[in-house]
């Protein structure tokens, strides 16, 4: 078991996290789904792209009846079910290593959170962001719209996917994917989040951005990039 640890500031917390060499820390749009999500109690949670756990554990504190966490990185299912375990959920929370919602079965759920990597390959590899290696194709929008596209199957009628997205991706087409699937979304959060220099003079970010596959705003001699969440209705 990894001796390296993550200290989760966010809802419910603070809340020490265990984490592996694979395992993607929290980010800022994990604190923003956490802070976001909201469900009838009892409800059936599929947590997919868990990491560590983390947003399974917020949705377990929050009343769910049965949350599933999947990722497809090493050691999802020991470290997540460790850290579980530790924050008293253990009993509601059941993880599988896998891709997608590949290892459920036919599992139905009330609510997905759809935190999967939405990072072009190219940036993700130059930024040093998911340790794993998995990333979101090449514009960051390809992954995501798979997620959309099979988390319909799972869904049930009167459902919700909590769907985050950012302008460090191809967001218009994640977006579009998404209504013409299910049709019904809204907004509910967003934030602007500081680019670090180095990734912003990155080639493949400054390629991008002037391609307009990703989106930037400049405050001062810093460039930012905007994350938002979504609810949308099966």
């Amino acid at each position: 078991m990894p001796a390296e640890t993550f200290t989760w500031k966010g809802r419910f917390g603070p809340m020490e996290l265990r984490v592996g060499d694979a395992t993607f820390r929290p980010s800022t749009i994990s604190t923003l789904l956490a802070d976001a999500l909201h469900f009838k109690p009892g409800s059936v949670v599929v947590d997919v792209g868990t990491g560590s756990g983390i947003l399974s554990i917020i949705a377990a504190k929050l009343g769910a009846g049965k949350v599933y966490g999947v990722d497809a990185a090493p050691e999802t299912v020991d470290i997540a079910t460790a850290n579980a375990k530790a924050h008293g959920v253990g009993d509601v929370v059941e993880f599988a290593e896998g891709d997608m919602f590949e290892p459920l079965g036919d599992v139905e759920a009330d609510v997905v959170i759809g935190d999967v990597s939405g990072i072009p390959d190219d940036i993700a590899s130059a930024s040093g962001w998911f340790p794993s290696g998995l990333s979101g194709g090449p514009t960051g929008a390809e992954l995501p719209m798979r997620m959309i596209e099979e988390s319909k199957r799972l869904l049930r009628k009167g459902g919700s996917l909590f769907l985050p997205t950012g302008s460090l991706q191809d967001e218009k087409s994640i977006l579009e994917r998404a209504k013409s699937v299910f049709g019904s979304m809204r907004q509910l959060a967003e934030r602007n989040i500081p680019l670090p220099t180095a990734l912003a003079e990155d080639p493949a970010v400054v390629r991008m951005f002037k391609d307009k596959v990703i989106a930037l705003k400049q405050r001062g001699s810093r460039f930012q990039w905007t994350a938002r969440v979504w609810e949308i209705q099966a």
